[in-house]
């Protein structure tokens, strides 16, 4: 079920994403990115549409999925 990231407070969103960022297979390469920089990355896509907040009801877990690898 997709979730409108509107519909979050700022600080429910803002944790979301900084756990979203942080979690183990979330490497950016060799530079060092900073956690603020991903964050605004991550805010930018779901602002844009290029990404949303995907929750399985199964799992009872909140994600961020490119918009593209949503089944409609």
């Amino acid at each position: 079920m997709i979730i409108p990231w509107q519909q979050l407070s700022p600080d429910a969103l803002r944790g979301l994403i900084e756990e979203f960022v942080t979690r183990d297979g979330t490497d950016y390469g060799e530079s060092e990115v900073s956690l603020e920089r991903r964050v605004e990355q991550v805010q930018a896509r779901l602002r844009s549409g290029e990404a949303v907040l995907l929750f399985s009801e199964s799992t009872a877990e909140c994600s961020i999925v490119a918009r593209d690898r949503v089944k409609p």
